[in-house]
């Protein structure tokens, strides 16, 4: 089986992963994530967390193609999840199940204790 790929571009702001070039958001979510204090966070790490869940929450969408970005702003990261689709048809509660997702207090714990962990030992 081949090795699927991910796109990993980066920038001063910002770290966006996408399955497929060019990135395009059909379907897109933001969200502000909260920072702990004076800690190292991998925002790439982040991004990759993110978009292994909202992979699980929307894999039956068909068609669907992962883009997560991860920007730092302050104390917060700024979060846009989303992602390409092949045909808007079907997309029906995707925006929900993904603002849901995001809203998540346990998974952006995970996402953050994750991303702090290895920025610590990177």
């Amino acid at each position: 089986m081949a090795r699927h790929r991910w796109h990993i571009l980066r920038d001063d702001a910002s770290v966006t992963v996408a399955r497929h070039l060019p990135v395009r958001l059909d379907l897109a979510v933001e969200a502000c994530v909260p920072l702990p204090a004076s800690q190292p966070v991998s925002r790439g790490r982040v991004a990759h967390q993110i978009r292994q869940d909202m992979w699980r929450a929307l894999q039956d969408l068909r068609g669907f193609s992962p883009v997560v970005r991860v920007a730092r702003e302050g104390d917060v990261l700024r979060v846009t999840a989303g992602g390409r689709l092949a045909a808007k048809v079907g997309a029906g509660g995707a925006e929900a199940a993904l603002a849901t997702l995001l809203e998540r207090a346990d998974l952006r714990a995970r996402w953050i204790a994750h991303a702090t962990r290895r920025a610590a030992h990177a």
